[in-house]
């Protein structure tokens, strides 16, 4: 174990640096989300409309998860985020502008706001896995609550530019250049992807085979190809992908749901919106107490019971208030299961980018389906609702919940 002085100042600064990215993260997703209304009446779309714009977001993201466990491999996790955060931040501002000049403009901003998301989130997550073990301690969960705080941030402003008139574009452009100054400046901090002892592992399971054996492109692409043929990998991802979709559902819906089946005003609609964030984040925060004490299994299982029972308080309440309850339990429901999905993911360091990215692209499969598949239902029998499927795939984690059972350690052969 290395453990000198020096590495305990490194691994604090890094650990600081991931929060940043995760929050900055999740205040540039909760921006463009707050407006999502306005730029909806700009545009004069439909429920389907605005899901299929969507859809472009989901896509970008989707392509850049498929070659983030390479890009990540090679250039690393602080480049990645940085380069990443840069062009976030140009996506945010084609779309500020853009949408004034019709759809097609913000479907290209959304698109690269996608793509340069999906690698930026493997890249911070694989940075946070590494943080996480040499801190010998659950903490992503946490990371995660930081980009829950960015997002309550990122509503919060939002709510408040509603409020006071202050233009789609002004606010975005805005916050897309502070977004991308400051990632760039704090990922200086993450330790190199490689910190630490890599474990060597037995050989009973040859997927988790450690190697001494010079990494090249081609065996990063073998690493890549194999981990898609993983049975383990494959259903967290799953388990992420039910997770995601909840958490996109509200993200994306509720302050629209909240305005056009409960009659709300948009100001009212997005703190509905800000409530959902607050309560992701406060589950986010406290969760890893509960997951080092009860395990990663029993507690997403009963979270993801809390978050059915909200869901079913927000589409069934017969008024604002009782909604405003669904959206907390809901929140708080949805709080830990990406969060722990990606940490299930790096269990093994030595394929952690690989399965993290593998993870990661079948997640945000529910981006990819969730806007236009609850935009299609919404036509017909309202956005509030289309989202009893959030309830169908809820169920389907907690039947699979056993997956993110942490793998056995990894015998270390000095």
């Amino acid at each position: 174990m290395s453990s000198t002085v020096e590495t305990v100042p490194e691994v604090r600064a890094a650990t600081r640096a991931v929060y940043a990215a995760f929050i900055l993260a999740g205040v540039a997703a909760a921006s463009w989300a707050s407006r999502i209304p306005q730029v909806r009446d700009e545009l004069g779309l439909t429920p389907s409309g605005i899901g299929l714009v969507l859809l472009s977001l989901a896509a970008g993201s989707i392509i850049s998860l498929l070659l983030a466990g390479q890009i990540v491999a090679r250039f690393g996790s602080s480049r990645t985020v940085a380069a990443m955060g840069v062009l976030l931040g140009v996506a945010l501002v084609a779309v500020a502008i853009g949408y004034q000049f019709g759809v097609l403009p913000v479907v290209v901003g959304l698109f690269a706001f996608g793509f340069a998301n999906g690698s930026w989130d493997v890249g911070m997550n694989v940075q946070g896995a590494i943080v996480e073990r040499r801190l010998g301690k659950a903490i992503m969960p946490r990371f995660h609550a930081g980009f829950s705080v960015g997002t309550v941030a990122g509503a919060l402003v939002g709510a408040a530019a509603v409020a006071l008139g202050l233009s789609v574009t002004i606010h975005l452009a805005v916050t897309a250049v502070l977004i991308a100054v400051i990632v760039v400046l704090s990922v200086r901090a993450f330790v190199p992807d490689d910190a630490g002892p890599a474990p060597v592992v037995t050989p009973s399971d040859p997927t988790m085979v450690g190697s001494t054996a010079p990494v090249t492109k081609r065996s990063r692409l073998h690493d890549a190809l194999a981990t898609w043929r993983e049975p383990r990998t494959l259903v967290v991802g799953v388990f992420v992908l039910a997770f995601a979709f909840t958490e996109g559902a509200g993200i994306d819906w509720i302050s629209v749901s909240m305005i056009d089946s409960y009659g709300t005003s948009a100001a009212v609609g997005t703190l509905a919106f800000a409530l959902f964030l607050a309560a992701m984040t406060v589950g986010r925060w406290f969760g890893p107490a509960l997951l080092d004490r009860y395990g990663r299994v029993a507690v997403v299982r009963v979270l993801a019971a809390v978050s059915l029972g909200g869901l079913a308080l927000y589409i069934l309440g017969p008024a604002t208030p009782l909604a405003f309850v669904g959206a907390l339990f809901w929140g708080l429901g949805a709080s830990l299961g990406f969060p722990v999905g990606m940490s299930a993911a790096a269990d093994d360091p030595a394929h952690a980018a690989s399965r993290v990215s593998v993870v990661a692209s079948i997640g945000y499969c529910a981006f990819l389906g969730g806007p236009p598949l609850i935009g299609f239902l919404g036509d017909h029998v309202t956005v509030k609702n289309a989202l009893v499927a959030v309830a169908v795939l809820l169920i389907v984690s907690i039947t699979i919940a056993g997956a993110v059972k942490p793998l056995p350690e990894p015998e270390v052969m000095s």
